[in-house]
């Protein structure tokens, strides 16, 4: 992710030198690798749950660093790799992305696999609420982030030279088989939402099957706002992308609709209208709009991407036992799993969170 600031989470006070990798090898790499001038000032990016990042600036350069977390991993996990290449082939289309540099595929550097971009201007809010902005702001943000999303899904992956980034078709299959498996190797504790859900989602995958490029994690915290103006410049953290079901990113996007403002900074209880906010029929008329395909969200989509999100938490939740997550705060986040579970289950059986 290519970043200047962080709304509400960026780095302040005493930076902590990084615990798995010596910045005088790093530095000495790069200036080999790029003809760097001046001295290398390195800044860990707070807020990350995944892939751990940094800025890394120059006198001359400006870059951001992304690399793997050390220790175990769950088995495809954490793919910077895969992050790298998605950026990489966008950079042609209209999709706003980070400019990538290299990818660098040995531990010998930072002690894992990492790649280099160059480090965006602009804005990254993780709050769903967008404080500090007029209303006026906040509409025009969330139509830019559903135009985006839309363009995104309107790619075409083959002629940009994605072949093999995922297997076209029978995608919430795979999905549903292989979050299951990541609960089965994370999980910390029981949780008999997850089981239902692990039963019910199966048997109502819709029959449609369209496939496009998915970001995987497409919501407010994850795309850049420009310096000063209401709209997207930049999308970041990939690692989940592959090709899929649009509908599974745009449900994903929506599910700040689905939870409450202690629930990862959810909008239920906020009173959207006074706020400038969208509600989730306003934010997915853009997409449809936009999107070039004729398919419609279901509840399915929704507790599709709730169960989803509620393994992923869990996943943070083991990190965090394991002493290898990403970010401090990975045991109150892990605690998440549970009401993002029950969030699936409201939908699951018509009920309404609140």
């Amino acid at each position: 992710m290519t970043i200047t600031e962080r709304s509400g989470t960026s780095a302040a006070g005493p930076i902590r030198p990084p615990a798995d990798f010596a910045p005088h090898v790093l530095d000495a790499y790069l200036r080999q690798r790029l003809g760097l001038t001046g001295d290398m000032r390195l800044e860990r990016v707070a807020g990350g749950q995944s892939n751990p990042t940094w800025f890394v600036t120059y006198d001359d350069r400006r870059l951001v660093l992304r690399k793997k977390p050390a220790g175990e991993v769950l088995p495809s996990a954490h793919a910077v790799d895969r992050e790298y290449r998605v950026m990489t082939a966008l950079a042609s289309t209209d999709v706003p992305v980070p400019t990538t540099l290299f990818y660098h595929d040995e531990p010998d550097i930072v002690g894992t696999p990492f790649y280099l971009m160059e480090r965006l201007d602009g804005r990254v809010v993780h709050d769903n609420a967008l404080p500090g902005m007029t209303p006026a702001e906040r509409t025009a943000v969330y139509r830019s982030m559903a135009e985006t999303l839309a363009r995104l899904h309107a790619v075409d992956w083959a002629a940009i030279g994605l072949e093999g980034y995922g297997r076209p078709g029978n995608y919430f299959a795979r999905q549903i088989a292989r979050w299951t498996k990541q609960w089965q190797l994370s999980k910390t504790k029981e949780l008999p939402d997850i089981e239902r859900l692990i039963g019910w989602l199966p048997e109502h995958i819709p029959a449609d099957d369209l496939s496009t490029i998915v970001h995987g994690d497409f919501r407010v915290g994850n795309v850049m706002l420009h310096p000063t103006e209401p709209r997207v410049v930049g999308v970041l953290d990939w690692e989940l992308s592959t090709l899929g079901h649009p509908l599974a990113d745009l449900a994903h996007s929506c599910m700040a609709w689905h939870s409450s403002p202690d629930e990862f900074g959810g909008l239920v209880g906020l009173d959207l209208d006074a706020l400038g906010l969208p509600d989730e029929a306003d934010f997915t008329a853009v997409y449809y709009r936009h999107c070039g395909h004729d398919q419609r969200l279901l509840p399915f989509h929704h507790a599709f991407a709730l169960f989803r999100f509620a393994v992923i938490f869990e996943g943070i939740a083991a990190r965090s036992l394991a002493g290898n997550a990403a970010a401090d705060d990975a045991a109150e986040m892990g605690a998440l799993s549970a009401r993002f579970a029950a969030r699936a289950i409201e939908v699951v059986d018509g009920r309404p969170h609140g």
